[in-house]
C-alpha cells in the first residue's frame, strides 16, 4: 500500500465483498472502521490545537469557514448549520462552503472541486481576513478548492488547518495545523464517503463541540446558549434548569420567564440569588461564559 496515497488504495480485505452476502459485507464494514478510532487517537494533539486556535481567533472577533467539495464539503456544511440553533452563535460566523454551492449539497457536483477561482471568489466576498479561520477539508489533502482556500488565507494572514485522510498531505504542509486521520484505505475503492467521511465528521464535531464549550456555551455537559426556537428546545431548556439548581418545573417556568428566556441568566439568577440586570452584566463581562461569570460574582462578593 502507497501511504501517500491511502484513501486510492486497494484494501485487500475487501477484494471478495462483491461474493459475500449482507451479513459478512456489513459485517467487514464494521471491522473496517475500527481504524477511525485508531486514526483519530493518533490526531488527537493537533486536534486539540486546532480547537485552541480557533478559540483564540474567535476571541478576536474572527469567523470560521470549513471548505471541501463533495463529502468533505457536506459534511462541513452540515457541522456549520447546527451550531447556530444549538449554540447560539452569531450569523455567518461559522460558514460551510462547497464545491458547487448549495445546489452541491443534494446532487452530485464534484466536477467543481476543480475550480480554484470559484473559492477565492467566494472567500473575497466574505471578506476574509486576518482575524479568521478557514479549514480545509479533504480526504485525500490534495483537493484544489480546499487547497487554493488554504493558500488564499495563508496569503491574507488568515489562520488555515486542514483535515486530511493521508499522510504528509500539500494540505499540512500548507498549515497552520494539519489533522492527518489515517483509518486505511476503504472497503470500497476510492469510495471516501465511508471511513475517511466518518473520520471527518468525528473530527468536525469535535473541533466545533470543543471550540463551544471552551468559550463558555456549554455549563456541566449541559447546552445552555440554544435558540429556543421550538416547544422541544423550550422543553429542554426548562428541564435544563430543573437539573442544574434542583428546582420544580413550576419554579423553571417562572424563572424563565423572569429571565427573558435566557438560560444562562436563569441559571446565575438562581445560584446567586439576584437579579436580571446583574445576570445581564456578569455575562456581558466575561463573553457570555456563565461558569466564569458565577465565579467571577461570588469572588467580588465573599
Amino acid at each position: 500500500m502507497n501511504d501517500l496515497n491511502v484513501t486510492e488504495s486497494v484494501n485487500v480485505n475487501s477484494l471478495t465483498i462483491d461474493e459475500m452476502g449482507s451479513m459478512n459485507i456489513v459485517t467487514l464494514m464494521l471491522e473496517e472502521d475500527r481504524a477511525i478510532h485508531q486514526g483519530i487517537k493518533q490526531a488527537l494533539p493537533n486536534v486539540a490545537k486546532v480547537v485552541d486556535l480557533i478559540v483564540e481567533q474567535w476571541k478576536l472577533g474572527g469567523r470560521v469557514f470549513v471548505v471541501g467539495a463533495g463529502t468533505s464539503g457536506r459534511l462541513g456544511v452540515l457541522d456549520a448549520v447546527e451550531l447556530g440553533p444549538t449554540f447560539s452563535i452569531e450569523d455567518n460566523r461559522w460558514i460551510g462552503l462547497i464545491a458547487g454551492g448549495k445546489e452541491a449539497m443534494w446532487s452530485p457536483l464534484e466536477q467543481h472541486e476543480d475550480e480554484i477561482a470559484i473559492i477565492e471568489n467566494e472567500l473575497r466576498n466574505h471578506s476574509l481576513n486576518k482575524k479568521d479561520v478557514v479549514i480545509g477539508v479533504s480526504a485525500s489533502g490534495s483537493t484544489p478548492y480546499s487547497v487554493t482556500a488554504i493558500k488564499y488565507a495563508k496569503k491574507l494572514g488568515a489562520k488555515a488547518v486542514s483535515i486530511s485522510c493521508n499522510h504528509n498531505t500539500i494540505s499540512s504542509q500548507l498549515s497552520d495545523c494539519g489533522i492527518e486521520v489515517i483509518a486505511g484505505p476503504e472497503v470500497i475503492r476510492g469510495s471516501t464517503r465511508l471511513k475517511a467521511g466518518t473520520a471527518q465528521k468525528i473530527i468536525l464535531n469535535m473541533i466545533s463541540t470543543a471550540t463551544m464549550i471552551q468559550l463558555g456555551k456549554v455549563y456541566q455537559n449541559q447546552m445552555v446558549d440554544m435558540q429556543l426556537i421550538n416547544k422541544k428546545l423550550v422543553k429542554r431548556a426548562e428541564q435544563t434548569l430543573m437539573d442544574l439548581v434542583n428546582i420544580s418545573e413550576n419554579e423553571a417556568k417562572d424563572l424563565m420567564t423572569k429571565s427573558n428566556h435566557d438560560l444562562k441568566a436563569a441559571i446565575f439568577i438562581n445560584i446567586t440569588q439576584t437579579e436580571l440586570p446583574l445576570a445581564k452584566n456578569y455575562l456581558e463581562r466575561e463573553k457570555g461564559h456563565l461558569k466564569n461569570a458565577i465565579s467571577s460574582y461570588f469572588k467580588e462578593n465573599s
